[in-house]
């Protein structure tokens, strides 16, 4: 959210990756359609869309969003949050591509039987929402890739080229990053806020909502910590005495203006693996290549091994 825009989704794509703009970050569908026409300006490679739906006391035009997209032309989109059948059937339609993100296999199994295209299986240790049950990618991705017939695309955790290497030997076919490409030189945010992230460590993160049922991992800053303080105060806290602190329009001013105390910023524990801030093409070139190594050295150690007596 607010990051996902033309300039860092087309430099995504450029550098080899599906580079996904995020509807929502657009105040409008016909803003969402402007934002789509000028990434297309920048790339000529594919590019996907994501909307994310969630449950709000005013909730956005979902539908006007999901139609803007189709009558955009786009070929793939990413789902988060509700599925509801109204959207998830005009996309399917028209014969867009659907990867939708769960926390849980479950919800997977359940997305496979709707019809999506792909499922990308978000670890405990991601940004945004992790789900209640508290899976890590370790248990997570195996799980999702023996239960289900479609791609599994690994999210949560993953920053580097070890991350892709093991992510793959856990039976994904694929890894999707949203913090690490929030650290590129691309991503429209403040310089003080990618300083920031880049000194952080896997310690500073937070989880917040919890107690609402609706956990949300975030960067450990003073506005988290504020959260936190009211709900650990007797009784915890309604979400009206939170929304203040935790407004959309508050966290994009932080992200924006670099003071990073000053809203929530959405990060994952891969902070703990991330120390610079490369081009979309330098991070990618170098996963590629980590990644290619990690499992060259580890078919070695294998060979190494069996040749023992």
């Amino acid at each position: 959210m607010w990051v996902g825009r033309a300039p860092l989704a087309a430099a995504v794509s450029n550098a080899g990756g599906l580079g996904t703009l995020t509807a929502l970050t657009q105040p409008s569908p016909d803003a969402l359609r402007a934002e789509i026409e000028r990434c297309r300006a920048l790339t000529n490679l594919p590019f996907a869309v994501n909307l994310t739906i969630l449950p709000a006391a005013s909730p956005p035009p979902y539908r006007k969003y999901a139609e803007a997209i189709v009558e955009s032309g786009i070929r793939i989109v990413e789902t988060a949050g509700n599925h509801p059948a109204e959207i998830t059937d005009l996309f399917l339609r028209q014969g867009l591509k659907i990867v939708h993100k769960c926390t849980s296999v479950r919800h997977a199994l359940s997305a496979q039987k709707r019809g999506v295209s792909a499922v990308s299986i978000d670890g405990f240790e991601c940004a945004g929402h992790p789900g209640e049950d508290d899976i890590p990618g370790l248990i997570l991705i195996p799980a999702a890739a023996r239960a289900l017939d479609i791609p599994v695309i690994a999210s949560g955790g993953i920053a580097d080229g070890r991350g892709m290497a093991a992510a793959l030997a856990l039976g994904a076919d694929g890894v999707n990053m949203g913090t690490r490409f929030m650290l590129t030189r691309e991503a429209p945010l403040h310089d003080e806020v990618k300083a920031a992230l880049a000194s952080a460590s896997e310690r500073d993160t937070a989880l917040i909502f919890r107690p609402l049922r609706n956990t949300a991992r975030v960067f450990r800053n003073r506005t988290a910590q504020e959260v936190l303080a009211l709900e650990g105060r007797p009784g915890g806290a309604e979400f009206e005495a939170l929304r203040p602190l935790v407004a959309g329009a508050r966290g994009r001013a932080a992200l924006e203006s670099g003071q990073t105390d000053d809203g929530l910023i959405w990060a994952g524990m891969c902070l703990g693996l991330i120390d610079d801030v490369p081009s979309c093409a330098e991070l990618i070139e170098r996963m590629v290549r980590e990644c290619r190594e990690r499992i060259a050295l580890v078919q070695a150690r294998l060979c190494e091994g069996a040749e023992r007596p």
